[in-house]
């Protein structure tokens, strides 16, 4: 997924629509998969939302006067709804995702910059930029990189094994493992062309993809490789993944 909400599909994944020969207000900054894979969201810097295959609308913060942007998304288990999440951990849910809190009104060292849902959607994490993970509802705090020394940013999360754990990634390909989740291998220590963007878990949890801004993926585990957008010339750059 590109920030013009250009979708670029691999292996089993299909294409189910996208925004890129539309004009947007703001860039697209997230996405998300619905349970039967057959469809998908993505989400702009403004809130707006935009629904392909099965996905439903529930609704966005499109229009409406935010204090941050948005920076990423989750859906609930059903697809029945999702969240919206910006930059000071502000939370919007729509449908049948619930408000479980938020760090809209806390002082951050750094800003979110993304979130991921438990496995029953009563609870979700928020992951910072330092890599502090703020927990609420059923999910439950393993660790964070929020007092490490990091190279570079964190730039995204993924959840692991029925919600025991996650992964954090870092814009050089560094992998924080925490819970139940195990280390597969990392970007870290290889030069890269552009920085990852994000990251997705393999439906089993034993394996990762890493995204970068250029489209280039690095497969970990169980995690096949299936293409990627790596040569491609792109119109804009690559800023996230979901897996099918």
């Amino acid at each position: 997924m590109a920030s013009d909400g250009g979708v670029f599909d691999f292996g089993t994944a299909s294409f189910w629509g996208s925004t890129g020969s539309i004009t947007l207000n703001k860039p697209v900054v997230g996405m998300a998969s619905t349970p039967s894979t057959n469809g998908y969201w993505l989400v702009a810097s403004d809130g707006g939302l935009f629904s392909y295959g099965d996905a439903q609308f529930f609704g966005s913060m499109g229009g409406h006067p935010l204090n941050q942007p948005i920076v990423g998304m989750a859906s609930t288990p059903d697809g029945g709804g999702y969240w919206e999440v910006a930059s000071d951990g502000g939370i919007f849910s729509f449908g049948d995702a619930r408000f479980f809190g938020s760090t809209g009104a806390t002082h951050l060292n750094r800003p979110i910059v993304g979130m991921a849902s438990t496995p029953d959607g009563a609870g979700y994490w928020l992951v910072a930029s330092d890599g502090g993970i703020f927990a609420y509802g059923d999910a439950q705090f393993y660790g964070s990189t929020g007092a490490i020394h990091l190279n570079s940013p964190i730039v995204g999360m993924a959840m692991g094994p029925g919600g025991a754990g996650y992964w954090l990634v870092a814009a050089d390909g560094g992998i924080f493992a925490y819970g139940s989740t195990q280390f597969y291998g990392s970007a870290g220590a290889i030069h890269l062309n552009k920085p990852v963007v994000g990251m997705a878990a393999t439906p089993d949890d034993r394996g990762y993809w890493l995204v970068a801004s250029d489209g280039g993926v690095f497969t970990y585990g169980d995690a096949p490789f299936f293409g990627s957008t790596g040569g491609i010339t792109l119109n804009k750059p690559i800023v996230g993944m979901s897996s099918s």
